[in-house]
Order: structure tokens, then sequence, then C-alpha cells
């Protein structure tokens, strides 16, 4: 049984206001922790967050309605009526005391098992599954939480958030102890820590891949970014472990203000753990870590930084070092990221997640470190609506520099019209630039027409998606995957 004293722990609330009649709520059990007031039942405890558009005090009479007893608020809400149980828990930071008390009601699980988090714009899911595949291979039990897909060991468990509400990952690591796990590893987005939503966990291992322009709809600047992932390791203890890239620029100021070990690993740069890419094709890579070789069935350089920071993480982990480069030569591809295909006739498509200028970037390189001289890259790509606006003309050059031929196209328009998008896109390139391009809103005939251009050898990129299944217009998902769209197409077509 669970009673609010147990929820306290760690906090010490401004105030806590019992209603006329509440007294003996002292030793009500707490049901649940809840964020939206539909979920409540009898015995809930509603945490009222400051939203960007709407105040969750707005939803208390609800929440009450519903049977919450406890109300966890910044201020006092004065609207209750007198003969409501009510207890009003006033405290500071409505989502760090959230984080505090869903670590309690699940018994901190984090405390339980060894916690491994992995930040940064891109990288994020690649390195994440591997880890997790890793794990398992080495005979741990291990859970997984990513933007494609969650996992408990091998069971899987469908993804809806980068980084779940600090509630839910509470929820999903007392699963994973429950089910046997020593190790739990996640992807944490700038999101979810400018919205506390890993308040109160204890990481074991943090990580950094890179940082590139992303998510300034949301953040305001790059600087404001920047500092929201640097927040994940501002906030380690002295018992964890930091490991960050030291090829990219921005990983001293991660580590600035942390306290715990730090670590770092490059492929570039020295480091504490080095990688060096010996060999690369579209099969695979022949990479060498700290003096050892070992083949991959991945691609790109990009791939390569990914590993190498398992390979640290595993190293930090205690594990032998020829046991982790077995382990890393049979881990697989992820779902989206540099997935390749070959048609009947020998037209090769690569199916990418890249939605940045920098991944954007780091795959056409790959692709052309790989290509032959003959070989042409037809690349497909758009830009996310709703979102920043200002790396459309630069995804555009990108593409442009690349590629034989671009083809810009729909990504997930959500609210905005299509047509302004691939306008944004547009709107800087030159008159030379207009003769290595087309513009065709329609995704699916984008493809289509991709497919049309392409001769055997050619290489299709269609990115920008990746390991989605849905394309977004005006609120509502739309079936869409580019995977099975283009198999449709390129069945049809007779290539």
């Amino acid at each position: 049984m669970i009673v609010l004293q147990h929820l306290l722990y760690n906090i010490t609330p401004q105030e806590i206001i019992y209603s006329a009649g509440a007294q003996a709520a002292k030793e009500k059990e707490v049901v649940s922790i809840c964020t939206d007031s539909r979920a409540c039942v009898e015995g809930s405890l509603f945490a009222a967050l400051p939203g960007t558009q709407i105040h969750g005090k707005n939803f208390i009479p609800t929440a009450v309605k519903n049977g919450a007893v406890f109300i966890l608020v910044e201020e006092k809400y004065e609207d209750l009526q007198e003969e409501e149980h009510v207890v009003q828990i006033i405290v500071k930071d409505v989502r760090a005391a959230l984080g505090e008390m869903a670590a309690s009601f699940y018994g901190r699980p984090s405390e339980k098992l060894k916690l491994i988090g992995v930040t940064g714009t891109n990288g994020k899911t690649s390195t994440i599954t591997l880890l997790h595949e890793a794990l398992m291979r080495l005979g741990h039990p291990a859970a997984m939480l990513s933007t494609v897909v969650n996992r408990i060991g091998m069971q899987e468990i469908p993804a809806t958030h980068t980084t779940p509400d600090v509630i839910n990952l509470n929820k999903f690591l007392a699963d994973a102890v429950k089910q046997g796990c020593e190790y739990a590893c996640m992807e944490v987005s700038s999101h979810g820590v400018v919205q506390q939503r890993i308040a109160a966990l204890e990481f074991h291992i943090a990580g950094f891949t890179n940082l590139t322009r992303d998510h300034l709809d949301y953040h305001g600047d790059f600087a404001s970014y920047r500092d929201a992932k640097k927040k994940f390791f501002d906030k380690l203890s002295n018992k964890a472990v930091a490991i960050t890239n030291a090829d990219d620029k921005n990983a001293g100021v991660m580590l600035q203000n942390t306290k715990a070990k730090k670590r770092q690993f490059a492929l570039h740069t020295p480091a504490d753990y080095m990688g060096k890419v010996r060999e690369i094709s579209f099969t695979g890579m022949e990479l060498e870590f700290d003096g050892k070789s070992f083949h991959t069935p991945l691609v790109g350089e990009f791939n390569a930084s990914n590993l190498l920071l398992v390979y640290s993480i595993c190293t930090e982990l205690g594990f032998e070092k020829e046991n982790i480069l077995q382990t890393l030569s049979l881990c697989g591809k992820v779902k989206g990221r540099f997935e390749t295909h070959i048609s009947p006739s020998g037209i090769f498509v690569v199916i990418d997640y890249a939605h940045t200028t920098d991944a954007l970037e780091n795959v056409l390189s790959t692709i052309i470190s790989s290509k032959q001289n003959t070989q042409r890259i037809i690349t497909i790509v758009g830009c996310g609506g709703d979102r920043d606006a200002g790396k459309r003309p630069q995804m555009a050059k990108i593409a442009i520099q690349y590629s034989t031929i671009s083809i810009f196209t729909s990504d997930n328009p959500r609210n905005e019209d299509p047509e302004k998008i691939l306008f944004d896109m547009t709107s800087q390139l030159s008159e030379k630039d207009k003769q290595k391009y087309i513009r065709i809103t329609d995704r699916k005939e984008a493809i289509r027409k991709a497919i049309a251009f392409a001769e055997p050898q050619d290489i299709i990129l269609i990115a920008g998606k990746g390991h989605e299944t849905y394309q977004e217009i005006k609120g509502e998902r739309y079936p869409f995957d580019d995977t099975e769209i283009f198999n449709q197409l390129i069945q049809t077509a007779g290539k």
C-alpha cells in the first residue's frame, strides 16, 4: 500500500492543504498518478502540469470528479468545494516533484538496474538499438526505449515518444526490473530533458553522439537546444559515467559541469576509445577499435561512430573487449537507418530517417564513398511541416550538391501547405540548380518518378521518414511506409 508520505521522498512541499474532511486522506492509498484528468480514478494523484497553451490546473475539477484525492500544484487551487475531500500538495516545481513521486510510486526502478541514456541530434535510435542487441547477445537481459520500438528483453512494446512521460517511463522500468532485466538503455531527447521527463532517474552511463541544427521550432535557437542536451549531463551523479564524441565540437560543452566520470570516443580525434574505418562498401565495413579489427554489415562512418559509442559503453560496463567486438560484428541493421534494398533489375535503394541537414549530408556522403563512378544518385527528400523552417533551403542545397537529380516532395506536412514547404526548400537555389531537381508534392508519385528515371545500378535515396509507417496531414495519420511503397512500385514497373 502506497500512502502520500511514501511519495514525498526527496520532496519538501511548500505546503500541504487538507480540505474539510480530508484529514483521513493522510493514510489513504494512492492508487495511481495521472497527468490526464480523464485517467483519474478513486484515490488517484493528479499532477497539474503547466503547458505551453493550457495549464493542467484547468482540469482539476474533472480530476476530482473522477476520483482524484491528491492534487499536485504550484499554487493553491481556490475553486474546490468545501465538501470535496482533497489534499493539495503545493510545490515549487510540479514537473520535478512529479519525477520524484513517479519514481517512488514504482519503487525507484532506475536504481535497481543499470540505466544507460544516449542523447544527440543523430544516431540515438541506432546506438540504443545496437546496444540493446549487444547486451542481449552478451547474455544479459536488457530493456530498450527508442523512437522506433520499446523492448523488455525481446518483447516488443509500441513506442509513442522518443522519451516517454515520467510516469510511463518509471512504469516501464519497473516492469523491466520485474522481468529480470539487468540493464535498460534509452534515447534521451532534448524535449524530454526540458520537460523533466527524466527527473529523478538514476543514470549509470550517459552517451552523446553529436549535435547539429534541429528542433529550433521548440527551443528557439541553437544555444538553447545545445543547453537542453547539456542539462542531461549536468544532472548526472558522481557515480555515473559520461561518454561523449570527441569528433563533435560540442563534446566538451556537454562535460563542462558534470560530476560524472568523463570519457570520450572518436574516429578522428585523440580520445579514450579510438576507432578507424578501414574499408567501406554497400555490403558493410571493416573497422578497427582500439587496434582490433572486425567486420560489420552496417554502412557509413556515422554507423562506425555509433558502434564505437556502443563499444565504449560496454567496456565501461565491464565486458571484455574481445567479446564486445565479436558481438558487434553480429549486430544487424536498424529499420529505416541506411536500410538498403536492391531491385530485380539491379536498382539500389537506401531508405533513411535523415531529416536534418547533417544526417542528410552524412547519408549522401556515405553513398558517394561506396558507389562506382557510373552509378547515379537520385534523392527523394522533403521537410516536415510545423517544424524549423530555417533548415529547409539547407536540406535542398545538400540534396542538389550530392545528387544527380533531386525530387523534392512531402514529408509529414502536418498542418502546413505542402506547396509552401517546397517553396521554402527551393527559394535559395540558383538557376543552375533548377536543372537538377523537380518538385512532386505527392510522395508516392515522387517515388514512382524516381523509379521511372532510374536505370540498373543507379541508387535511389528515400530520405526523411525511415521507420515511420504513416504520413501526417492536417492532424490525421495516413498509412505510408517508404519501404512498402517502393517495393509495390518497383514490382509494378517491372524493374
